[in-house]
């Protein structure tokens, strides 16, 4: 008896293996990229204008990138974003001297 309802019991367990669950999920898969990518997109149809972007000289840009890649190739200088008390009383104020 015991054998008998195992034997039922796995082989409700293997059947349960083959069934579909997912096709609710897979219908609907990818559209949260899809719709965040819409929603990212200013102009759809910007790759079919043919007109170049006007409003900028050839040496207004040549400036422009030459400053851009300028600024990557040394880094920024560090500031010291925690100052806990420091100079408190070194203005003239706060320390009654």
């Amino acid at each position: 008896m015991f054998i008998r309802s195992t034997a039922i019991a796995l082989a409700c367990l293997f059947a349960t293996g083959c069934s579909h669950v997912t096709p609710n999920y897979d219908a609907r898969f990818g559209d949260a990229v899809r719709d965040a990518r819409k929603k990212m997109t200013l102009n759809p149809n910007a790759g079919k204008n043919g007109d170049p972007v006007a409003g900028m000289d050839g040496r207004s840009a040549r400036e422009s990138m030459n400053q851009y890649h300028e600024s990557y190739k040394s880094p920024p200088p560090a500031v010291n974003v925690i100052n806990i008390g420091g100079g408190i009383g070194s203005q003239g104020g706060g320390s009654g001297k």
